[in-house]
């Protein structure tokens, strides 16, 4: 402790002799004061506030500061500085929470002075100040949750002010904290539901670095339990009611009922008044999945079929043509379902689910055929599931499901006897001649 005060008084010492050697006359030093007197003084307390930090004299710390932010508050942007350092030094040493607390407030303080004075600085300026204010509220202060949304929101707003746009992991931290008020009863829904409309688009174009901060504020807001699907319609059908065709609201709406799955007659609409104003491939998926949930198959396949309209790349046309067909034979449209499920082969001649419904469909398209050629049938659905089977190892349940129906479709074989009758024999070529395997050949087997 003695080493360190002789060193502390040899460097005053040192600043001391450099400061008398300056002309404190010269226009330079104005900001210190109005006589070179107090511009050397003030200079010397500057050097003084520094030195006592650095060497753990917070007393004399605090009353350099003191004198600095009465006498010269504009002279110098280190002031505040090593004012916040001192103070950030208090805070850690603190002994109970009401003086932790003091040191805080005094920290806030210091960071509002740095913004009157030195808010207008090129890098280091109200943004940058007001986000670091923010950041150590929250770190030195969490329980004051008033304080610390205030500070958060002053932040981002001065940010979005000056550039456009807030730092994401800022936005992101706010929205958290926000979050876990709304789930300690501290704030209301609709505080939630405005911050989220708000910062939202401001998380749209994120870079690849940043994106997971986005990911934390949708899964906060996700997770917050403000954003029901009775919430939502109440906030969403009154700015729709003004904006009935806003595609910004609309596509907003929809993205976040959709997440709390919401099934609504006005979710619907709105999701259909969406997919009329700005039409996409992506939308119409969504609302073909959405319908299929509550099988209306027809608005399902409208749906999917305006997305294969409008879709060029071959392997997501095979899976629209796939779902198409699904759809179709839950449906009972069968000869649709035939005709999705060809084109899809033709497509891609190895897709395993193509040939799952395909078979199907030959199997309840017999309808207009009679004694022999309606057992027959049973020939060309085995044919083709026994395809399937073949080409879904990566989809086990499904594999399964195509293996019991083979063996139903065993079952439906003729007998020996009506093919001899018939004059069938056991690996002769057979063409069906009717229903939706007409035209088919198949090798003649026995039940």
């Amino acid at each position: 402790m003695k080493r360190s005060k002789i060193l502390l008084t040899t460097l005053f010492a040192a600043a001391g002799m450099m400061a008398f050697a300056q002309d404190f006359s010269d226009p330079q030093y104005a900001k210190w004061g109005d006589t070179p007197e107090e511009r050397k003084e003030n200079i010397l307390n500057s050097t003084f506030l520094k030195e006592s930090v650095q060497n753990r004299e917070y007393g004399a710390a605090t009353e350099y500061l003191k004198i600095l932010v009465e006498k010269c508050p504009t002279a110098s942007e280190n002031i505040y500085v090593n004012g916040i350092s001192l103070y950030k030094n208090k805070i850690a040493r603190a002994k109970s929470v009401a003086e932790k607390r003091g040191y805080v407030d005094s920290l806030m303080w210091v960071y509002d002075l740095r913004n009157q004075y030195f808010g207008d600085h090129a890098t280091r300026g109200t943004v940058y100040i007001l986000d670091r204010k923010a950041r150590e509220l929250l770190t030195y202060d969490a329980s004051d949750r008033d304080g610390v949304r205030n500070a958060f929101v002053e932040a981002i707003n001065a940010s979005i002010s000056s550039t456009g746009t807030a730092d994401p992991e800022l936005m992101a931290i706010y929205f958290k904290e926000l979050c876990d008020d709304y789930k300690n009863d501290e704030i209301e829904t609709t505080d939630v539901l405005n911050a989220y409309e708000w910062l939202s688009p401001h998380f749209e174009n994120v870079s690849e670095e940043q994106e997971k901060h986005r990911t934390t504020f949708e899964a906060c807001f996700g997770l917050s339990g403000a954003a029901s699907c009775e919430n939502l319609e109440a906030l969403f059908a009154k700015k729709l009611a003004a904006s009935p065709n806003d595609p910004k609201l609309l596509g907003q709406a929809v993205g976040l009922m959709s997440r709390a799955n919401c099934d609504s007659e006005f979710f619907y609409n709105t999701a259909e008044r969406y997919y009329e104003v700005q039409p996409s491939s992506e939308t119409a998926l969504f609302l073909a999945q959405a319908f299929q949930n509550k099988k209306e198959f027809g608005k399902a396949n409208t749906y999917l079929r305006e997305a294969l309209k409008n879709e060029t790349d071959n392997a997501e046309r095979v899976k629209l043509l796939v779902r198409i067909s699904v759809i179709e034979y839950a449906a009972q449209h069968i000869s649709a379902a035939k005709e999705a499920a060809e084109d899809a082969i033709r497509i891609d001649p190895e897709n395993g689910y193509a040939y799952f419904i395909l078979a199907q469909t030959f199997a309840a398209g017999n309808g207009s055929c009679s004694g022999i050629a309606r057992e027959a049938t049973y020939w060309v659905a085995y044919d083709t599931m026994s395809k399937a089977v073949q080409r879904l190892d990566s989809e086990p349940d499904t594999k399964n499901n195509a293996q019991t129906l083979l063996s139903a479709y065993r079952r439906s074989f003729p007998t020996q006897e009506e093919c001899f009758f018939n004059e069938l024999k056991e690996g002769s070529v057979y063409v069906v001649p009717c229903g939706l395997a007409a035209g088919r050949s198949t090798t003649v087997r026995y039940r």
